[in-house]
């Protein structure tokens, strides 16, 4: 086994951990410790909520978790001889949940699904789905299976739904100014259009005292995928696969958490994924001077060979159609929204309730994909079911589908 270079103590939060993490993106927070080019390690996990989600069947917790404490990161991590304008190379060697443990921590043979609240950071289908809910997942091998999704059964694709390194203090500056003014288009959003600084909650590595009241106020939260990689959420960033990220500051400062069980493509819940602690082995390398020799702004990554093997799907599409009937132009994520919203009235012919197949969409790997971008004035998004997570055959045939009850997942009330 890798040696472990970042460990956490799965009984504690993360604040109360021997060598803390971090929160927020800044160029300022210490490395916790240093690696080698060509080294390989192994990097322990907390899940991004802290084990503030319990496996239960309220999903009250949800409803009122709060999201200035995200994401609980592993790191940063400072690579020898890394610099500004290389290209760190990363291999994803392994990953899984928290090995031989079971307990109240999320990872610890179990995970967690949520639909987040519209006045708490909401999700893809928020106007449907104001309130929040839970789906818990229990782990057997490398199936999941729920109490709250009966009929259910599937192989996921672990991942860590956010890796990526520290910004220059420019960068940093740029990513506050434009998402600032995003939000003063209309700043009473709800959801809110971004999330600017907030040093309630910060954690910020070993910093403290003024040098950690000014940080705090300037570090930027974690949750949107930026050029430095950050929350990007792809499924397919597992086991094999090889990532470049960008190098803004020395040594990279490689950060990494929220690790998934299993996931759908865009995560659409917002808490889409099967959330969990765990650990991630990694090698890393540095390429000199890369991001100007192949033109890289942003993260290109391999993907791994490691994938369920799922061959036949239903698949839904959508068009850039509202509701309503409005044609707008070409517009992709409404087209994914409405294939989204198809998938889940069909699914509930044969009993699940819509939340049910909210959690489902967001948590099974399911595949989204473009299928059209040119033909105007329409854009369309598919997606696509693997049949194979059913214990029924969900395909349309001469008989109608077979209704039954299928319970409900943890409400919030």
């Amino acid at each position: 086994m890798p040696e472990v270079k970042f460990s956490v103590d799965q009984s504690r939060r993360f604040a109360e951990q021997d060598v803390r993490g971090h929160n927020r993106w800044h160029p300022d927070v210490p490395a916790a410790v240093t690696v080698r080019p060509g080294e390989e390690f192994r990097v322990e996990c907390r899940e991004w909520f802290d084990g503030t989600i319990h496996n239960d069947d309220s999903a009250n917790d949800v409803r009122d978790a709060d999201l200035s404490m995200v994401h609980q990161l592993s790191g940063p991590i400072a690579v020898e001889g890394a610099e500004p304008g290389d290209l760190l190379l990363v291999d994803i060697l392994d990953l899984g949940p928290v090995p031989q443990e079971q307990g109240p921590v999320a990872g610890q043979g179990w995970g967690y699904t949520g639909i987040f609240a519209r006045e708490n950071g909401g999700g893809f289908l928020t106007d449907h789905f104001p309130d929040a809910y839970k789906a818990v997942w229990d782990f057997h091998g490398q199936t999941a299976t729920s109490r709250h999704l009966p009929g259910v059964s599937f192989v996921g694709i672990a991942h860590p739904g956010l890796m990526g390194t520290a910004p220059s203090a420019e960068l940093l500056a740029r990513w506050n100014r434009r998402e600032g003014d995003l939000i003063a288009t209309n700043p009473s959003a709800v959801p809110p259009l971004a999330l600017p600084p907030e040093p309630h909650n910060a954690l910020l590595g070993s910093l403290s005292g003024a040098e950690f009241e000014r940080v705090a106020a300037e570090a930027a939260r974690t949750a949107p995928p930026r050029e430095n990689g950050g929350n990007q959420d792809i499924k397919n960033l597992s086991r094999g696969s090889r990532v470049f990220y960008p190098v803004f500051v020395p040594g990279a400062k490689l950060s990494l958490g929220d690790l998934h069980f299993s996931q759908g493509d865009g995560e659409i819940t917002f808490c889409g994924a099967i959330e969990m602690g765990g650990y991630v082995d990694l090698h890393v390398d540095v390429i000199k001077g890369g991001m100007e020799m192949y033109g890289v702004e942003t993260p290109v990554f391999i993907p791994g060979r490691v994938e369920p093997s799922y061959s036949e799907y239903l698949t839904f599409a959508g068009l850039s159609v509202t509701e309503s009937g409005e044609q707008r132009y070409l517009d992709s994520t409404l087209a994914y929204r409405r294939a989204c919203l198809h998938a889940i009235d069909y699914l509930t012919t044969f009993g699940y309730t819509r939340e049910q197949a909210y959690l489902l969409l967001g948590a099974a790997p399911i595949e989204g994909r473009l299928s059209g971008v040119v033909d105007i004035p329409n854009a369309c998004a598919t997606l696509y079911i693997p049949v194979e997570v059913f214990d029924f055959d969900p395909r349309p045939s001469s008989q109608a589908p077979r209704k039954v009850d299928r319970g409900q997942c943890a409400v919030s009330g």
